[in-house]
């Protein structure tokens, strides 16, 4: 009987091959012959331990592997929960499974892990119910980012997109960050671009916002400040279902459109030119195509159905903190803000000037009267000039008509201070 190191029929792990079912079956009948287990083993060529095992078992029985404890074992739901939210991405749960448990383990580890969740992702995204919104009813946000070359630079710059759900006209600003500051400063931006507010803000779940949002209750706890600057505003803030963005009702991406259309393959000399070309391409464009799903130009209904319905802004103030600087008048007759460069009127070159910074715009003071106005740019390392600013210095060329009070002697603005 040859069944010497037949490995056909498995092995026991870090041990010689398994026996065939015959081979073992000699075995138990060897035994009762009288066989001693060394002579067994010399007859069937196999190990004495292999034989003393098999008697032992009194049959053969197939081998079954030793469960696999594995890295990943009992932080099932945890996966569950990170790869839906990151939607797919397993690297980015490997990522974070290091960073919060210290756990390190190769990306295909973790993508068997979550091997049956893909499914589960698939059907949350297919599953979108599709709804129309009244008008002045919804307006709809998200942050996305992109590369963008600006003059020297490319930085990774972060669209705002706000799209108002009746008539579908968006409002799209750019931002170097997406912390809560330009959630708020770029829905300012579509307060004032529209000219209303909206009843409500669906959101998707940005962690700058929105501070819990339980899966299972629905339950949402939204930052106290943004609920402070929704009540400002009077709008009734909404997240959508966790993991499912989908479910804001509209299935074109905004933020895909105005990547795809307003910024792939431009480049920009400035921060200021960006914001510009933003600007146009919302008029130009943005407003005046024709819908793929209303059929219509975004502007029109927006016109004709949408603006009367938006709650007015009531000429309420900013929500935006104003920050109070002090800051030295530079020899180029400017002052800086957040690297950016604000021109003033050169007489101050030298002197110390109080300067007021809100979302939109950059007031500077020099004893109570304001010398300087500009707009607030998001940009770094931009020039924001004025050229009366500069009337007068050898080189520049003053506009036709500049404006008196920039060329007032140092001495007049300190008499107003004196005099409020």
């Amino acid at each position: 009987m040859e069944t010497r190191h037949s490995a056909a029929f498995g092995e026991f792990p870090g041990a010689e091959p398994m026996q065939a079912p015959e081979a073992v079956a000699a075995m138990l009948r060897l035994k009762t012959l009288g066989w001693g287990t060394k002579r067994i083993a010399q007859e069937l060529g196999c190990s004495r331990g292999t034989v003393k095992r098999y008697l032992q078992q009194g049959a053969w029985e197939p081998y079954r592997s030793r469960p696999r404890t594995g890295a990943l074992v009992g932080l099932e739901p945890w996966l569950r929960e990170r790869f839906l939210q990151h939607r797919g991405n397993a690297d980015v749960v490997r990522q974070e499974l290091l960073r919060e448990h210290g756990i390190a383990v190769s990306l295909r580890t973790v993508e068997r892990a979550v091997r049956g969740y893909r499914r589960e992702l698939s059907a949350l995204a297919r599953a979108t119910v599709r709804f129309e919104t009244p008008p002045g009813k919804q307006l709809q946000v998200d942050f996305g980012e992109t590369r963008i070359t600006v003059g020297d630079e490319r930085p990774k710059v972060y669209l705002f997109v706000a799209t108002l759900g009746y008539s579908r006209r968006p409002y799209v600003a750019a931002f170097l960050h997406e912390r809560q500051v330009s959630w708020i400063v770029g829905l300012e931006g579509a307060f004032r671009h529209f000219n209303g507010v909206p009843e409500e803000v669906l959101l998707d779940n940005p962690r700058a916002l929105v501070s819990l949002h339980d899966v299972r209750t629905r339950t949402v706890t939204f930052n106290p400040k943004f609920l402070a600057f929704a009540h400002h505003w009077g709008f009734r803030p909404r997240a959508c279902a966790p993991y499912r963005a989908r479910t804001k009702g509209k299935d074109e991406s905004g933020v895909g459109y105005v990547k795809g259309n307003a910024i792939a393959g431009r480049t920009f000399a400035s921060w200021h030119a960006l914001e510009a070309h933003l600007a146009e391409w919302q008029r130009e464009i943005a407003d005046q195509r024709i819908h793929g799903t209303t059929g219509e130009r975004p502007l029109d209904r927006f016109l004709r159905d949408e603006a009367a319905a938006l709650r007015s802004l009531d000429d309420r103030p900013s929500f935006v903190a104003i920050r109070e600087l002090s800051r030295r008048v530079q020899s180029d007759a400017c002052v800086e803000v957040d690297t950016n460069a604000y021109s003033v009127p050169w007489r101050l070159i030298g002197e110390t000037v109080r300067v007021e910074v809100t979302g939109d715009h950059v007031r500077v003071f020099y004893a109570t009267a304001e010398v300087a106005r500009h707009p607030y740019t998001l940009g770094r390392r931009q020039r924001i000039l004025d050229r009366q600013h500069l009337a007068g210095i050898v080189g520049t060329t003053p506009r036709a008509t500049p404006v008196r009070a920039l060329l007032r002697p140092l001495s007049e603005y300190a008499l107003v201070g004196a005099a409020s």
